[in-house]
């Protein structure tokens, strides 16, 4: 065992219960950070978690409402999109300081926290809620497998589950591999999503002006609704466990100067990435208010989306690229959806599967429902199964944020790195923001006209 991971174990005094083992220990503190080195090359050494986590921001479960909201609204939306990202900034900041700080993950620090019941109740919604993110992923990627190469939706999502495989080969030889994966990845998504707005060429005033609220947001109710819709769907659960325990597995110097040195430049990658994920979002819903809006059509389909892009446009390669794009979205999401199912399961339960193991139940969790839904109703089912684990999303996220919250703002846990005042009154706020706002979206779905 590490002598920082020591440390931590012994460090404060606000824990129920003591931490066992390290999370994800196959690749805890596994990545060396230079001692004496420049801020450039320190900061190269800590990049790669936050971009792990900004895949879950760029999700095929957050296309749909990118879509309607561009395709209804042309560019309004802009700003709601803005909003939702700088909120999941805050939170993804201060789940990379409770890993560093305690040594433990979300998981961990809620099971050595509540009682036994409480925690075990938190472990079936965050499973739940990995199986509802991890079903849009897997859905997402079998639609795009479908509209590049014909295959059906029903091969495409038992296609996914290589992810398992591919998670295992890339450890074995370094978390590093899986990180230049994902951030090759959103380099494809990133640069088809350049292409995508050169091909629309988009109202750049109207774009601006977009990314500025406006009180039309909250009077128009449909427009309110699409709203909720973004912001409930933009901080996923799983991220905050997922970042909580991938910012441990570089090794820092075991000291308070150390882990603040760390939660500096773990901030800054996640940052830079979140920024990244607001562009891709944006560029969704630019490219269907200049694709579609500006014709008077409505678009909330993926599918529907796709194969008007190439005759509004004038060019075939923007539909191509629109399915390519989804494609590296849906498989970079599973890749780290059942990164995260591992540590929840281990988090929750602290019980040691193999690897292998581990992932094939995280994986079947979301294939198994899927499978079953698409056999029996075909794509419009799997459309309805989209927008239920939306839902369940919904339903979860609160369970996730404010004990994530709670533990930070706690100064015998955290000690001197507690999170700084401004950050707990602006943490709270969004807790409840987002509490809120979930709340009245699940009231909509449940008994809304």
């Amino acid at each position: 065992m590490s002598i920082a991971y020591k440390e931590a174990e012994h460090e404060g005094e606000g824990w129920k219960g003591k931490s066992s083992m390290p999370s994800l220990p196959e690749v805890h503190q596994s990545m060396r950070v230079p001692k004496k080195a420049g801020f450039l090359r320190k900061l190269l050494a800590f990049v790669g978690p936050g971009y792990l986590v900004a895949v879950g921001y760029m999700d095929p479960g957050n296309w749909a409402t990118d879509l309607a909201g561009g395709s209804k609204f042309g560019y309004t939306l802009l700003s709601v999109i803005l909003i939702s990202n700088l909120m999941a900034i805050l939170l993804q900041a201060l789940a990379g300081r409770l890993g560093i700080v305690t040594g433990r993950d979300l998981a961990q620090a809620c099971r050595d926290h509540y009682s036994k019941p409480i925690s075990f109740a938190l472990w079936i919604l965050c499973e739940l809620a990995i199986a509802a993110c991890d079903l849009a992923e897997v859905i997402g990627a079998a639609i795009a497998l479908n509209l590049l190469f014909g295959i059906p939706l029903i091969y495409g999502v038992i296609l996914t589950s290589i992810d398992v495989l591919l998670v295992l080969m890339l450890q074995k030889r370094g978390f590093r591999y899986i990180e230049a994966m994902v951030i090759s990845l959103m380099a494809l998504i990133t640069f088809c999503f350049v292409m995508e707005l050169i091909f629309s060429q988009p109202d750049f005033a109207a774009v601006a002006a977009g990314f500025i609220p406006t009180t039309e947001i909250v009077t128009n109710p449909a427009m309110l609704y699409i709203a909720l819709g973004i912001l409930g769907a933009t901080v996923m659960p799983h991220n905050l466990y997922l970042h909580s325990s991938i910012v441990q597995t570089r090794k820092i110097e075991p000291t308070i100067q150390g882990k603040r040195e760390a939660i500096k430049f773990a901030t800054i990658d996640s940052t830079i990435a979140l920024m990244l994920a607001l562009f891709v979002n944006a560029a969704i819903l630019i490219l269907s208010a200049a694709a579609f809006h500006s014709a008077g059509k409505e678009v909330a389909e993926i599918q529907d989306a796709y194969h008007l892009l190439g005759p509004m446009l004038g060019t075939g390669a923007a539909s191509v690229l629109f399915a390519v794009a989804l494609l590296a979205s849906g498989q970079n999401s599973t890749l780290t959806g059942t990164l995260a199912g591992q540590i929840v399961m281990e988090g929750f339960l602290n019980i040691r599967l193999s690897p292998w193991l581990r992932r094939l139940i995280t994986r079947m969790i979301a294939i198994i429902p899927a499978v079953i839904v698409i056999g029996i109703y075909g794509e419009s089912g799997a459309t309805d199964l989209l927008i239920l684990s939306q839902v369940i999303l919904s339903l979860q996220l609160s369970f996730a944020v404010i004990p994530l919250v709670k533990f930070t703002s706690d100064r015998k846990k955290m000690g001197e790195l507690i999170t700084p005042k401004w950050m707990i009154v602006l943490s709270w706020i969004v807790a409840v923001l987002i509490a809120g706002l979930n709340a009245y979206l699940l009231y909509s779905t449940f008994f809304g006209n």
